[in-house]
């Protein structure tokens, strides 16, 4: 494993400190598919943590795919045993809805909060959330919602909510929440040929009302250009 602790202070450091009573909501997303953004999103995750007083949540809008749970408890030895689920909205809203909802044994619908879970991670001040896919009948849909009201819940018991989105090529979940993020990072493979996808993915989110904090590169060679090669105005 290539240890990005460095680097990842680096872009903390870049993007500025947490709002005095609030958290700062950063989103990652890439143009393309295997540009590494979970990996990115998850050690930026993990490094703001170190430094972390309220905690940070790991969000990952790819809901279906459970990446970054299944990463996390994958290797207790490097990230520590996660804890037990708990309930992964303060106050019963969320990003997403699941259509049509089904009814419990009391009668009601099931809110769509009741889908997702959050664990905390090795002893640290941070929480993985994952989406219950096993909860969904046949005939029911995910949608994400063009609506800032869980993010706004979480920023009071947090210092970063870190939003792991899936590639603008195959989803459009991070222009539903981009305009509700305080910083919208753009990843992109420093092997990437298609130099002109990161601006075309700026202008859409700048497009769709969200603030685009600027760049990192992965995979950079350490000498030049660095992993964090610019941030754009």
């Amino acid at each position: 494993m290539v240890d990005l602790s460095s680097e990842m202070e680096t872009l903390i450091e870049a993007l500025g400190p947490p709002l005095a009573r609030a958290a700062k909501v950063v989103q990652f997303v890439c143009a393309k598919p295997g540009e590494g953004t979970s990996t990115i999103a998850r050690e930026f995750a993990l490094a703001a943590a170190e430094r972390s007083k309220k905690g940070v949540w790991l969000i990952e809008l790819d809901l279906l795919s459970g990446a970054q749970h299944a990463h996390l408890a994958a290797d207790p030895e490097e990230y520590g045993v996660l804890g037990e689920p708990t309930h992964a909205s303060p106050d019963g809203s969320m990003f997403f809805s699941v259509e049509p909802p089904i009814k419990g044994l009391d009668g009601k619908p099931w809110p769509s909060a009741r889908y997702l879970s959050a664990y905390s991670v090795g002893g640290r001040r941070m929480w993985v959330t994952r989406f219950r896919r096993e909860a969904l009948r046949t005939g029911q849909s995910v949608q994400i919602l063009a609506n800032g009201g869980y993010w706004d819940s979480l920023r009071a018991y947090s210092d970063y909510v870190v939003v792991d989105a899936p590639c603008a090529e195959r989803s459009r979940a991070a222009l539903a929440t981009a305009r509700f993020m305080d910083a919208n990072v753009l990843v992109v493979a420093a092997d990437n040929a298609d130099k002109t996808a990161p601006g075309r993915l700026r202008t859409l989110i700048e497009g769709a009302g969200g603030p685009c904090a600027g760049l990192v590169f992965n995979r950079a060679p350490a000498e030049p250009p660095a992993f964090v090669r610019r941030l754009v105005p």
